[in-house]
């Protein structure tokens, strides 16, 4: 197995979220994915002595490298929180906190998750088949290609992964645990892939999409960012901003489907004479990292941030 490797995580679109979030030096902001701090950081920097910055991380490792960080200890404008994003609500409240003047969220797999191979994310190393970004509960990527039917395998690599071969994928794993050998590295899942997929796609490892599809099943991720965004809308204030940096195709959808709805005036067809109820969002744009990000940093190619103020009173 290999050992574990230093990790540099380059935070994307690091002065352009924060241009984004940061309405008034003095607010309170959250940042529900804390990760190495990139964002935290630079947020911290433009934050006033008066201002707040709450963050959250759903893995431990993140948390116990923010604890690490002696300056980030010593800041009296900054904690930080073991949590879903979608918790967001509730930690507020236990700190007191009704309202907040923005939330980023920088949604997906971090360079630290993917580049230790004992965490299972990655088919570059051979690590145990985990896969949790929060180790501390769940079920593991081996633990449900186990339990799981040829069926249930198939859906999750097809609809989390856009697999075209995914239900030769689910076969090819099913009929490898009815021999007794069910997968349980990552070097194990990249070789049941590499023989079932026929056809590959030009700089792409055949183990991508379903690396990717079993992440996203195992974490819940895409059902988590739709109740953190549902969450943050909830406690921004008038005025702030939801900031959200998506890097899968599924996981923006989900983003801009949410930032569009909300932006909407809804009309109450069961009182037609009733006025309009006014929209909660404002879309205010979308931005992609420049040329120059994507020279010093490849893994931000697909990333995608989407801008939103709130514009009204929350009920």
């Amino acid at each position: 197995m290999a050992a574990e490797r230093p990790s540099f995580h380059a935070t994307v679109l690091l002065e352009e979220a924060v241009d984004a979030l940061v309405t008034r030096t003095d607010g309170i902001y959250l940042d529900g994915t804390f990760g190495r701090g990139g964002h935290a950081r630079a947020l911290l920097a433009r934050l006033a002595p008066a201002g707040r910055l709450v963050a959250l991380d759903r893995d431990p490792h993140a948390i116990d490298a923010a604890a690490a960080d002696a300056e980030l200890a010593a800041d009296a404008r900054f904690s930080v929180h073991h949590a879903n994003f979608s918790q967001l609500a509730a930690t507020l409240a236990g700190l007191g906190i009704e309202r907040v003047d923005g939330v980023l969220l920088d949604v997906g797999v971090s360079s630290p998750q993917i580049d230790h191979a004992e965490r299972g994310f990655s088919f570059r190393f051979d690590g145990p088949l985990d896969m949790r970004m929060d180790t501390t509960r769940g079920e593991s990527a081996a633990e449900f290609l186990e339990r799981a039917d040829e069926r249930q395998i198939a859906e999750v690599i097809r609809d989390y992964g856009e697999e075209r071969f995914a239900l030769q994928v689910a076969k090819a794993l099913v009929a490898r645990r009815a021999g007794g050998n069910p997968v349980r590295t990552t070097r194990e899942l990249s070789e049941v892939v590499a023989g079932a997929v026929k056809t590959r796609e030009p700089g792409q490892n055949p183990a991508t999409r379903t690396f990717q599809a079993l992440r996203i099943f195992v974490n819940a991720e895409l059902e988590e960012l739709e109740q953190g965004l549902n969450a943050a809308l909830a406690v921004l204030a008038p005025g702030g901003r939801l900031v959200v940096i998506s890097f899968h195709s599924l996981e923006d959808r989900i983003v801009k489907t949410f930032i569009a709805r909300e932006s909407r005036s809804v009309f109450d067809r069961r009182a037609p004479f009733a006025a309009e109820a006014p929209h909660r969002l404002k879309a205010l744009g979308r931005v992609k990292p420049g040329a120059a990000e994507l020279a010093a940093n490849p893994r931000a190619r697909s990333a995608i941030m989407r801008v939103a103020e709130r514009t009204e009173v929350p009920a």
